[in-house]
């Protein structure tokens, strides 16, 4: 549990760090891979990432981004980016298809689309790291009774 609660206190530095980005960089992509990817550095040792390091190479900052979010959390998809009064709102869905009032998705906002879009990555993170944490690993072997939760009324 102890990890899970320090990997969320790295994320939240982490958000910190993008929320103070005004021009947009390769720093702030290499140190998300570096605290928040598991998967990235794996693909790219079998080239896969590539496309990560060409659009950073070409300064292609929100396919950069798009393509973190494909290959790290391919369950989340993008399910909203609006300008709206000089910020830049990103939101991540695991459940796209449903009514916004029922999905329970990551948000991010920033004047910086690829840093937006980063933030609701972060946010999807946190939300992983937070279900990992709050998930116990039950042992079948160890229930030993069985409770009858009809309702006979």
């Amino acid at each position: 549990m102890a990890c899970g609660v320090k990997q969320i206190e790295a994320l939240d530095r982490l958000e910190d760090e993008l929320r103070l980005v005004r021009i947009p960089s390769p720093t702030p992509f290499f140190n998300v891979i570096e605290c928040a990817c598991a998967r990235i550095p794996l693909l790219s040792k079998a080239g896969r990432a590539a496309r990560i390091e060409r659009a950073l190479a070409a300064a292609a900052w929100t396919d950069a981004a798009l393509g973190l979010i494909e290959l790290e959390m391919p369950a989340w998809r993008p399910r909203r980016l609006a300008y709206e009064s000089g910020e830049w709102f990103c939101s991540l869905s695991r459940k796209p298809n449903l009514p916004l009032a029922l999905d329970d998705g990551a948000d991010g906002h920033h004047e910086l689309m690829p840093l937006a879009i980063l933030l609701a990555f972060l946010q999807a993170r946190r939300m992983s790291a937070d279900e990992s944490i709050l998930s116990v690993p039950v042992n079948p072997s160890a229930i030993t009774e069985m409770i009858c939760c009809d309702n006979f009324a």
